[in-house]
């Protein structure tokens, strides 16, 4: 049986199933949505599960058939998922894997009758609706707490040292845009700060998390921000089992390690997801569009910090507020990375300091 046989019988028998058991909600709406589930897989307590969380709430209020659809390798099989899931009817095929961008532009044209919305990257397509996020303005708050808190002796898990450190998974400028983000909010507290940087290139290894966040912590860095998605869990356990601390992305992580992580940059795909279904079911939602989820929508922003704000100084939240409300009143301008040239790109990443940050935003007239 080929793979794209394969993939299509599964869907099918995915979406009887799916059909069948929810044959009650099926009286609101007869729509179904698939939602492809990006590298990492379910299980991550980070971005996928958000989506997903999205999805199925979704499916309980709005009466909508979901199916979430998962390979080992989705970013080979990228063109046969979003075939396969538009040949099997589905009105709406949510993809949250960031490299179908090229995929998507092929396939969407064939099925002009089914719409596709793709997450952390804008493709155009009369039947396309791309799903951005601010996450550098939400990593900018989580950078400057992480800056406050570093050198104050009187938050636990922290010392003397003036680094921070952030690990991404796969090197990319939809990583990339979480980590410059972190790096200008901390400097933005301390122009001397160092923030190290690593990539894990994946996804799904606990275990290399792990490492890249101790040899961070063993050259000073007392806060890391993981942008890794599963493998930003072993960042979290290093954290818990060494004594520092830990920021979660995505999803509100701070209950993995209570006391360990300091905050978690939220990047709220459920909200997306759900509002994206929810503008299907109203016949709103329109393909050639893209859908902008920032600070003012609550699409990003900072955890309510459950475990660690009876530690951290309320002047530190309170300044945290300010500078939240001083992006969304445009009094505060962030660099997006993701849309400056090559060549400030290539020289801001040839000294991803403070430094460089300050000749990138001159540069930009900032």
């Amino acid at each position: 049986m080929s793979q794209r046989i394969r993939i299509l019988t599964m869907l099918t028998l995915l979406l009887i199933l799916v059909v069948g058991a929810g044959a009650t909600r099926a009286q609101d709406s007869d729509l179904s949505v698939a939602l492809i589930i990006a590298q990492g897989g379910l299980g991550d307590r980070s971005y996928n599960d958000s989506a997903f969380a999205g999805l199925t709430l979704a499916a309980q209020e709005f009466g909508v058939d979901v199916v979430p659809i998962e390979s080992s390798d989705p970013v080979g099989e990228g063109e046969q998922l979003l075939r396969a899931a538009a040949e099997a009817g589905f009105d709406l095929v949510i993809t949250l894997e960031f490299s179908h961008f090229d995929p998507l532009a092929r396939v969407a044209p064939d099925y002009p009758e089914t719409l596709f919305s793709i997450v952390n990257i804008v493709v155009e397509g009369p039947n396309i609706v791309s799903i951005m996020f601010d996450e550098h303005t939400g990593s900018y708050l989580a950078g400057a707490l992480s800056a406050m808190v570093t050198t104050d002796a009187a938050v636990p898990n922290t010392n003397e040292d003036v680094v921070l450190g952030a690990i991404g998974g796969v090197q990319s400028s939809g990583i990339d845009v979480f980590l410059d983000g972190y790096i200008q909010g901390a400097c933005a507290i301390n122009p001397d700060i160092s923030v190290l940087v690593a990539y894990s290139n994946g996804f799904g290894d606990p275990a290399t998390g792990r490492e890249l966040a101790l040899a961070m912590h063993e050259s000073g860095a007392d806060v890391v921000y993981q942008i890794a998605g599963g493998t930003g869990q072993g960042v979290i356990e290093a954290a818990k089992d060494t004594g520092f601390w830990a920021v979660g992305v995505d999803s509100d992580q701070d209950y993995l390690a209570p006391g360990f992580v300091l905050t978690s940059m939220l990047k709220r795909v459920d909200i997306a997801v759900y509002d994206l279904i929810g503008r299907l079911v109203a016949g709103e939602l329109e393909g050639g569009t893209v859908a902008q989820y920032g600070l003012a929508e609550n699409g990003v922003g900072i955890s309510d910090m459950t475990y660690s704000r009876h530690v951290v100084p309320r002047a530190y939240t309170d300044r945290v507020n300010e500078l939240r409300e001083g992006i969304i009143a445009g009094d505060i301008s962030v660099i997006d990375t993701r849309v400056i040239s090559e060549e400030q790109r290539t020289a801001f990443y040839s000294n991803r300091t403070c430094a460089g940050i300050q000749d990138l935003m001159s540069s930009m007239g900032s």
